[in-house]
């Protein structure tokens, strides 16, 4: 693939110092629930571009001095621009900002020169250079300590010579760490070098740290710690995700675009932010083997996992099959589940489960499964995520908060895991995209709420604190306030089954489509990946999306959409007249017809409420839905 690269965005870099050891001399502070940090902190700081650099803050330092000290170290320009920590942009007062975190500072204007690129660390205080080491874990969880141990290894092997190796499948940029003795030991993501974001090797570029991304409820630049949040909600190692941590990390093997070491002889070391999983060794993955061979145990764990996490990318590719006899017998296998980037979405969108037709699905669950479900607590999963990953945003939280709720109380009415994600996965039927089962159920939820807040006098109260502000249209809700709870489940059935779910179409079919086109583009004739997109031909555009639900009932989810009509195809992706991939024609946008984000508190524990009351009745069509299923398979 070419190199060469017309990115809308222009590259920048950073170089650390290291004057410290590996661990670094900065104070780590107790990170205790409603306590302030106090005293000298060490802050993260990443530009929109991906240049990093790391700096100690006093109790004094405002948002201003950040600005500065990266205008001054990295010449970067600080004027028009925002310094955020996930939801919140940071004015002058820090003290919200926790030891080890990583800050993003945008520019406010789309505009960008490239005759001031963001050079090397020159300014002479030392203060104001990366005094960090090679590689320092962004948290502070005893679950990190096992990785710790491993980043010995590797920073003793990068001492000696052994250099990391790309990883050259895959969208986004990849890199395996090694140790001593040239054993991969870890599996680096930088976030920079995600799908469409600035540094990506392999072509797909054009937006900044924090637009929308591949998927256009997951920002670019954030999926990295998602990767971590997957490891930290795997309670007791219950779904076997590998030991996944957020680190700042710096070496001259990582990709930085545009030809910033063009001409030079050799790379100079770039600093980033990235997330850093443990290698597990593994014999191939679930896509080289028939699943019927894999445990039932294994795929529940892992099912119950992506529901809670609402996973929208898993597919055969990210789990990782290891024979523990050798053989591989039934029962003699265990399965790792890796690639969580695309997990806990912003608003609720279309999941993708492989395993949902899988036999093992359809098993009911074990009593020690449906034990692990019931002591699952939502609102403690959000507080520890809060408390280790900071930047976290609160429309995932809900998200989160949502999913878990769903599944705790779908295991206790006796769905299969099958069940649960087929209500969590919508369909396409004549062309057209319709909303999944839970995603009319939070409708539904939201439609009481609305009807209450119309008979309040308080309705033109709003609080603004968890507003989603991702950069794209959103659909408008036309409530009806006539329609009524009582008649639930008495207007027309959940059309189900006929249609086929919308979720079969996973990123690694993407990544084969594109690698075809790569290796077709001179035959013009030829469109290898046609049939592929076909399917995206059909999905419905988001710019004039609206829905109404004055003459609709909740099973009846025939509300017509606008089609996605698309940039001309050819060779299988988009075209872009410079030739490059572009980022906004690369996938049509996700519809999303319920947000959870743009409610405040009390709606929020309102409309939670209502989800729960609506459940059951839900819950009963389902079953009665696979029953008829069933009886018509006999």
């Amino acid at each position: 693939m070419s190199r060469k690269l017309d990115s809308l965005v222009q590259t920048q870099m950073a170089v650390a110092v290291f004057k410290s050891p590996l661990r670094g001399e900065y104070p780590r502070n107790n990170r205790m629930e409603g306590k302030q940090p106090v005293g000298r902190r060490r802050v993260f700081v990443q530009t929109e571009t991906g240049c990093v650099l790391g700096m100690e803050l006093d109790r004094s330092d405002s948002a201003h001095t950040v600005k500065r000290r990266l205008q001054v170290a990295l010449n970067f320009p600080a004027e028009q621009s925002s310094l955020t920590f996930g939801d919140v942009e940071l004015k002058n007062d820090l003290s919200a900002v926790r030891n080890d975190s990583p800050l993003l500072l945008t520019r406010n204007y789309l505009h960008r020169s490239s005759s001031t690129p963001c050079l090397s660390p020159t300014g002479k205080d030392l203060q104001q250079r990366d005094k960090s080491g090679p590689i320092e874990i962004l948290g502070h969880s005893d679950s990190f300590n096992v990785l710790k141990v491993v980043v010995k290894d590797i920073v003793k092997a990068i001492k000696m010579g052994v250099d990391p190796v790309p990883v050259h499948s895959g969208l986004g940029g990849a890199y395996y760490f090694r140790n001593p003795r040239g054993e991969n030991v870890a599996i680096v993501k930088p976030t920079d070098e995600e799908p469409f974001a600035p540094n990506n090797p392999k072509g797909f570029v054009g937006k900044a740290l924090g637009q929308p991304g591949l998927k256009r409820s997951v920002r670019v630049g954030e999926t990295g710690f998602r990767e971590v949040v997957a490891y930290l909600l795997d309670h007791d190692h219950f779904a076997n995700v590998p030991l996944t941590a957020l680190v700042k990390i710096t070496h001259s093997v990582f990709n930085v675009n545009d030809g910033v070491n063009r001409n030079r002889p050799h790379k100079n070391l770039v600093s980033k932010i990235a997330s850093c999983q443990q290698f597990i060794r593994h014999d191939f993955d679930a896509s080289d083997h028939g699943t019927s061979s894999f445990p039932v145990s294994s795929v529940h764990r892992i099912g119950i996992l992506d529901i809670r996490i609402f996973n929208t990318d898993r597919h055969a590719g990210n789990l990782l099959v290891r024979k523990l006899d050798g053989i591989g017998r039934f029962g003699q296998m265990e399965l790792i589940p890796i690639d969580h980037g695309l997990c806990l979405p912003e608003t609720l969108e279309d999941p993708y489960f492989e395993w949902i037709h899988w036999p093992q699905a359809s098993i009911p669950f074990s009593e020690d499964e449906l034990e692990y479900i019931q002591k699952l607590d939502p609102m403690k999963d959000c507080e520890m995520l809060r408390r280790e990953l900071p930047m976290i945003r609160e429309a995932c939280l809900r998200v989160l908060v949502l999913c878990t709720i769903f599944l705790k109380e779908a295991a206790a009415f006796g769905l299969c895991l099958a069940e649960i994600g087929e209500m969590m996965s919508r369909e396409f039927r004549a062309g057209e995209e319709e909303p999944s089962e839970l995603e009319v159920i939070c409708l539904e939820a939201r439609r009481l709420i609305a009807e209450r807040e119309l008979s309040s006098p308080k309705s033109d109260v709003r609080d603004a604190e968890f507003q989603f502000d991702i950069d794209f249209e959103e659909p408008e809700l036309d409530l009806n306030p006539k329609m009524a709870t009582d008649d639930f489940m008495s207007r027309a059935p959940f059309q189900l089954g006929n249609g086929f779910v919308s979720n079969h179409f996973p990123l690694s079919k993407l990544e084969e489509c594109f690698e075809e086109d790569e290796e077709e583009s001179e035959e013009e004739t030829e469109q290898p990946c046609f049939s592929t997109f076909k399917a995206l031909e059909r999905i419905p555009s988001t710019s004039k999306l609206s829905m109404s639900f004055k003459n609709t009932s909740l099973g009846d989810k025939s509300q017509k959409y606008s089609k996605f009509s698309g940039t001309k195809q050819e060779n299988g992706y988009l075209n872009n007249s410079s030739g490059h991939r572009s980022a906004n024609e690369q996938l049509p946008g996700n519809v999303s017809f319920v947000k959870l984000a743009d409610m405040n508190e009390e709606e929020w524990t309102l409309f939670l409420e209502k989800f729960q009351e609506l459940l059951y009745p839900g819950f009963e069509k389902r079953k009665s839905v696979t029953l008829g299923q069933k009886q018509i398979q006999r």
